[in-house]
């Protein structure tokens, strides 16, 4: 089997489809992939890595306003569409799929031209112009939340869930937590605003640092690169509590999330997805920055269900930031009930079920 993947920009758009790309490599050893993305684009550093194929288009995402920079846009898309053909041809892929970002617009379209089968994977509850847009020309869409469904032809939904999430099922949680130099017996409570940090969510934790002190658990804070040195001399001159441990990036997150007991994060789609399939409860902080404001309404999908609470960042502080650790880690039947209904909402098996829609639609 044959399969051109299509995604970029973002990690978001990237990690489901290596995770998927290394699930269909488990199950067919013989499958061949070809992944298509921008050179300026993270993918490009990603994909390589993963010894998958990499050719690479030249487009760039719509304003949200009227600009000449737009009709740049509609150049560079129909450029990448011939350039997409061309490509396709002579991969001579069975089926296409397009995991998110602007990217997929012009290769996906393309393969639905050419009469290739194709595929997009919505990983939000909330869809993005170029998956909206795609969803006309598309054979089959696979979504992560039930919310999503509403935005697209019901005809056309399947529900497989996030691939990432079957990357972390299985990973060793003691190991995760030795690994970050934490103690297997005291409750733990990870902190993390994404790759690059987040400074709101740094600055409550700054200010907590002395009451984390005198708690009876334990945090893991990881900064990100950018934020890393300043938050470290922020808690030297507290004296850097002995149950705080500051990290500037975690490369084993899937290790180290299967040891947590509660998380703290943003609410992306592919967080989400590894914390429902552990069944780890968590407090997340959406991100106000991302477009349709999608990680607030990811956030309630959780929140609503029981199995997180959401604290949106206008309302982060913290006094706010503890009172809502403490009520979650040191409440038993809060957090085992959490646990629960968050595994309730986890897809372990979804790189599988994706696999199978695309082996599904590759026979048209």
């Amino acid at each position: 089997m044959k399969i051109a993947i299509s995604g970029g920009g973002t990690g978001g758009h990237i990690y489901p489809a290596l995770a998927l790309a290394r699930e269909m490599k488990k199950q067919d050893p013989t499958a061949q992939f070809l992944y298509i993305g921008t050179e300026k684009g993270l993918e490009s550093k990603l994909v390589p890595r993963e010894n998958i194929p990499f050719k690479s288009i030249h487009i760039t995402g719509f304003k949200r306003k009227l600009s000449f920079e737009n009709v740049k846009t509609i150049w560079r898309f129909l450029a990448g569409v011939r350039k997409s053909k061309m490509i396709l041809k002579e991969f001579k892929p069975d089926v296409v799929i397009g995991t998110g970002g602007y990217v997929c617009g012009p290769v996906v379209y393309a393969a639905a031209k050419l009469g290739i089968p194709t595929v997009i994977h919505e990983q939000n509850s909330v869809p993005g112009l170029t998956n909206k847009f795609l969803s006309r020309f598309v054979d089959r869409i696979a979504i992560c939340f039930d919310e999503a469904e509403s935005f697209f032809p019901k005809e056309k939904v399947a529900f497989t869930g996030n691939p990432r999430a079957s990357e972390v099922i299985g990973q060793d949680g003691i190991k995760g937590r030795l690994s970050a130099g934490l103690n297997l017996n005291k409750p733990a409570v990870l902190i993390f605003g994404g790759s690059r940090g987040a400074r709101p969510i740094n600055e409550a934790v700054v200010q907590s640092l002395g009451e984390f002190a005198a708690k009876p658990y334990q945090v893991l804070y990881v900064t990100g690169e950018v934020h890393f040195e300043e938050v470290q001399r922020e808690a030297e001159l507290i004296g850097s509590p002995a149950n705080v441990i500051i990290k500037p990036f975690i490369h084993n997150m899937p290790e180290v999330l299967a040891g947590m007991d509660l998380v703290v994060s943003r609410a992306g789609a592919t967080t989400l997805a590894e914390l429902t399939s552990l069944g780890i409860p968590s407090i997340l902080i959406p991100s106000p920055y991302v477009t349709n404001n999608h990680q607030e309404k990811n956030a309630a999908s959780l929140s609503t269900r029981g199995a997180a609470e959401l604290l949106k960042e206008t309302e982060l502080s913290s006094q706010k930031l503890v009172e809502k650790i403490d009520g979650i880690l040191l409440d038993k039947e809060r957090i085992d009930s959490m646990g629960k209904e968050a595994k309730k909402l986890g897809i372990p098996d979804s790189a599988s079920r994706l696999f199978k829609l695309l082996k599904e639609i590759s026979k048209k």
